[in-house]
Parts: C-alpha cells; sequence; structure tokens
C-alpha cells in the first residue's frame, strides 16, 4: 500500500481545509485507516480512525470539529477540518493498518504511512 496525504496549508483561525488520502498499490476500503499530526518539536499523536465499516473514533481536542470518512470507490480517506485552531498546526499524516488484528489509537498499530502535509493555522 502507497498512501499519499495531501491538502495542507495555511489558514487563519476557524477556517477549514480537507486533507486526502489516496491509497495505491491494494483495495484500501476493508483497512483501518487513521490520521495523525506532528507539531514541531512534540510527539505525533493520534487525531482520528476510521474502521472498515466505518466506525469513527476521535481525539478528543479534536472531537466536533474534525470528520473523518472514507470513499471505498475512489480509494480515499479524508479528514475535514473545521474550527481550526492555532493549536492544530502540524504535520498531518495518514496511516493504515493491514496486519490481522484491531486497530487502536497508538501509531504503532498502523504499518504503512504517507508523507505528511502541512496545515499552519494563524491567529
Amino acid at each position: 500500500v502507497q498512501l499519499q496525504a495531501s491538502g495542507g496549508g495555511q489558514v487563519k483561525t476557524g477556517g477549514s481545509l480537507r486533507l486526502s488520502c489516496q491509497a495505491s498499490g491494494r483495495t484500501f476500503s476493508q483497512y483501518p485507516t487513521a490520521w495523525f499530526r506532528q507539531a514541531p518539536q512534540k510527539e505525533r499523536e493520534f487525531v482520528a480512525r476510521i474502521s472498515w465499516n466505518g466506525n469513527t473514533f476521535y481525539a478528543d481536542s479534536v472531537k466536533g470539529r474534525f470528520t473523518i470518512s472514507r470513499d471505498n470507490a475512489e480509494n480515499n480517506v479524508y479528514l475535514q477540518m473545521n474550527s481550526l485552531k492555532p493549536e492544530d498546526t502540524a504535520v498531518y499524516y495518514c496511516a493504515a493498518r493491514t496486519l490481522t488484528g484491531r486497530a487502536n489509537n497508538n501509531a504503532e498499530s498502523f504499518n504503512y504511512w504517507g508523507r505528511g502535509t502541512l496545515v499552519t493555522v494563524s491567529s
């Protein structure tokens, strides 16, 4: 599986962006997929996850503002980000799990990663 994240950019506080994670090399729809982010000088942190059957999970910091979704026909997973805050500034990464067993919200749970896309939110 190859993952390509896109859609990052610079917005002002309160703005919106939609990130896209395009998968190639394997059918994406059966695998749990997640978004993580890493701010400068901080650890990588979980943002959102979607299971193969569409169940979604969010970090408390983004609940109610971000929405993860998938388009299986297009082999894409999206992260709609609304009401953005300066603390959302980070490089955002998409990740997929092709291993057996359940995914969780830890980065170690995912074995395929895309290159990040930078999101900058200015005040």
